[in-house]
Parts: structure tokens; C-alpha cells; sequence
């Protein structure tokens, strides 16, 4: 039977990447004043159901996503949170 999961995918810039969004935001925030505000990284956000046999299947599967198309794997770091929703009818 067929499980519907609902994926948080985050995508973010290696540490050793320099972010010029992140330098820009920061350096707008300080121009507001808010002078403790350091280390600003900007990433995205990535939310999607899929139906999967398991949730072993649905993570495989959302390696792939992520590493054929979401991220770039030379440059950016992924992580996702899975969440079981409902059972889908077969």
C-alpha cells in the first residue's frame, strides 16, 4: 500500500561558500541598527507530498530530488524532514 509524505527540504550553501545575499542582508540589518546581528547565510525552502511503497523509498527518492535539482551538490548542503501524512488508496 501506498504511504502520501510530506517533505521540508532545506538547502543551504556550504560554509566554505561565500554569500554575498547573506553579506548584503547583514549589512542592511546593521544599517537598521541591529549591530548584534553576525553570520546572516541565506538559503531556500522547499516544501512537497509524495507517495512512496515506504519511507526507506520516499528518502531515496528525495536524495535524487535534491541532488539532481534542488541543490548543487559542488556548492550547496540539503537536509529534509519527512513527515507520514495519510495512507493513499491503491
Amino acid at each position: 500500500m501506498m504511504q502520501t509524505y510530506q517533505a521540508r527540504i532545506y538547502v543551504t550553501l556550504r560554509p566554505s561558500v561565500l554569500d554575498p545575499a547573506g553579506t548584503a542582508v547583514e549589512s542592511g540589518l546593521r544599517h537598521l541598527g541591529y549591530d548584534n546581528v553576525a553570520h546572516v547565510r541565506i538559503g531556500k525552502y522547499v516544501e512537497l507530498t509524495l507517495t512512496a511503497a515506504s519511507e526507506a523509498i520516499a528518502r531515496e527518492q528525495l536524495d535524487r530530488v535534491c541532488d539532481q535539482l534542488l541543490a548543487n551538490p559542488v556548492i550547496e548542503n540539503y537536509r529534509f524532514e519527512l513527515t507520514e501524512l495519510a495512507e493513499a488508496s491503491a
